[in-house]
């Protein structure tokens, strides 16, 4: 059982930056593979980036790549998202989500999943 707790979301405007986190408890976090998503008005869940157990490595969806940036410390069972150069598109609810069977990452197929934190990018 994994529970995660998001973190760090709120108001900023275009072009500004964020830090989103995630704490997890549970003795599996750290074999876990950790993703985001977001959710946004009138759309599909969305992809946005993750990062794998074994081997840290990261995925990020095209809308994002170069803008934000995935990262975990394993010893305070967390997970960050970097979310720089942000715009009005990125406003969405985001999610983290833990894979402890070792998935696709770049799909929704997690088996843990936290409450989500609202980010509003404002033009």
């Amino acid at each position: 059982q994994v529970q995660l707790q998001e973190s760090g979301g709120g108001l900023v405007q275009a072009g500004g930056s964020l830090r989103l986190s995630c704490v997890a408890s549970g003795r599996s976090f750290s074999k876990s593979d950790m993703g985001w998503f977001r959710l946004a008005p009138g759309k599909e869940r969305e992809f946005v980036s993750a990062i794998t157990w074994y081997s840290y490595t990261t995925y990020y969806a095209d809308s994002v790549k170069g803008r934000f940036t995935i990262s975990r410390d394993n010893t305070k069972n967390a997970v960050y998202l970097q979310m720089n150069s942000l715009k009005p598109e990125d406003t969405a609810v985001y999610y983290c989500a833990a894979d402890s069977r070792h998935g696709q990452v770049t799909t929704s197929q997690y088996n843990y999943w936290g409450q989500g934190t609202q980010v509003t990018v404002s033009s």
